[in-house]
C-alpha cells in the first residue's frame, strides 16, 4: 500500500520534476575537414616530440648494427670501396677525365643510397612497429620520421667519403652553395611525406616492400647516377631520362652545388612541382587512412 504523498519511484530514478537527460552519442567522425584536422595534429605533435624521434632512430641504429664492429661505417667504407672499384673503369668507359668523373659519382651514390634506403624503411615503418602503435598513445607519423633521422645519420658517416674525394681531386663547392641549405630541407620534407605514404601502403598491401625494391633498381639506371646527363644530350634522350625523372631534380639541387656548377633553375623548379604533387597526395591519403593504421597491422 502506497501513502498519499509518497515517491513512487526507485532509489535509482530521477525525480518528477527533474529535466530529461541528454542522449550521450559515441561515433566517429567521418567529416573530411575533422579528419584533416586530426592529421595536421598528428604532424605537429610529431615536430613537437622531435626529441623521442632521436632517440628513437638512435635505438634503431644500435638495434641493426648490434654486435658489429664498425657499425653503420661498414655502409660508409662500402661505399668508399664501390667508388674506388668502379670509379676509374667506368670513367675509361665513358671517356670521362678521372678529376671530374670519381667526384660526380661519389655524391651520386652517398645521395642514392639515402633515397633508396628511405624508400625502403619506409615500406615497413608502420608493420615494424606495429606494437608500439596498439599499446601506446603516440602520433602515427613519429614512426615515417623515424625513417628519416635514422638515414640522415647514416648519410653523416658517408660524408667522410665526399670529403676525401674533394679533398683528393680538390674539388670545391661553388658560389651558389649557399642554396644547399634550402635543399636540405626540402629533402627532409620529401623524405618524411614518402615515409608517411609508402609507410601507409605497405601496411594496406603487404606486396608493396618488394615492389619498391624493384622500381628503385630500375631507378638507379634510368636515373643520371652512374652517367652524365650531358652524355646523351647528342642523342636527344636527356629530356625524357631527366626532366620527366623527379629523382634527377632532387639529386641536382644538391649535388651541382657541391661540384661548383652554377645554379640550375630548371631543376628547381621540377624539384618544387614534385615535392608539391608528393605532399598533396600524402596529405589525402594520410587524412583518410590514418584513422584505419591500427586495424591494419
Amino acid at each position: 500500500m502506497i501513502a498519499p504523498g509518497q515517491d513512487t519511484a526507485g532509489p535509482g530514478s530521477p525525480p518528477p520534476d527533474a529535466p530529461p537527460a541528454k542522449r550521450l552519442v559515441i561515433a566517429a567522425s567521418h567529416s573530411w575537414r575533422e579528419r584533416l584536422r586530426l592529421a595536421l595534429a598528428d604532424i605537429a605533435d610529431t615536430a613537437r616530440l622531435w626529441p623521442l624521434v632521436w632517440t628513437l632512430s638512435l635505438f634503431d641504429i644500435r638495434l641493426r648494427y648490434r654486435g658489429s664492429l664498425l657499425g653503420p661505417l661498414w655502409l660508409t667504407l662500402s661505399t668508399a670501396i664501390m667508388v674506388g672499384a668502379i670509379g676509374v673503369l667506368y670513367a675509361r668507359l665513358f671517356h670521362q677525365d678521372v678529376g671530374d668523373y670519381l667526384p660526380f659519382l661519389t655524391i651520386s651514390l652517398v645521395l642514392w643510397t639515402f633515397i633508396s634506403t628511405v624508400a625502403s624503411d619506409a615500406t615497413t615503418c608502420f608493420t615494424q612497429a606495429d606494437a608500439m602503435i596498439r599499446s601506446m598513445r603516440m602520433p602515427h607519423s613519429v614512426h615515417a620520421a623515424r625513417v628519416v633521422m635514422r638515414n640522415m645519420l647514416v648519410l653523416g658517416h658517408n660524408v667522410v667519403v665526399i670529403a676525401v674525394v674533394f679533398a683528393l681531386f680538390g674539388t670545391r663547392p661553388g658560389l651558389d652553395s649557399f642554396t644547399l641549405l634550402p635543399g636540405f630541407l626540402l629533402w627532409l620534407a620529401d623524405g618524411f611525406a614518402a615515409s608517411l605514404l609508402l609507410g601507409l601502403f605497405g601496411a594496406r598491401f603487404r606486396d608493396i616492400p618488394p615492389i619498391i625494391a624493384s622500381i628503385m633498381q630500375i631507378a638507379f639506371y634510368v636515373t643520371p647516377i652512374m652517367w652524365n646527363p650531358a652524355m646523351l644530350a647528342h642523342r636527344g634522350l636527356a629530356k625524357a631520362f631527366v626532366e620527366l625523372n623527379p629523382f634527377y631534380a632532387l639529386l641536382e639541387i644538391i649535388r651541382g652545388p657541391l661540384l661548383g656548377q652554377p645554379l640550375n633553375p630548371g631543376a628547381w623548379h621540377l624539384a618544387v612541382i614534385y615535392s608539391l604533387g608528393l605532399f598533396l597526395v600524402t596529405g589525402l591519403v594520410f587524412t583518410r587512412a590514418r584513422p584505419r593504421l591500427p586495424y591494419w597491422l
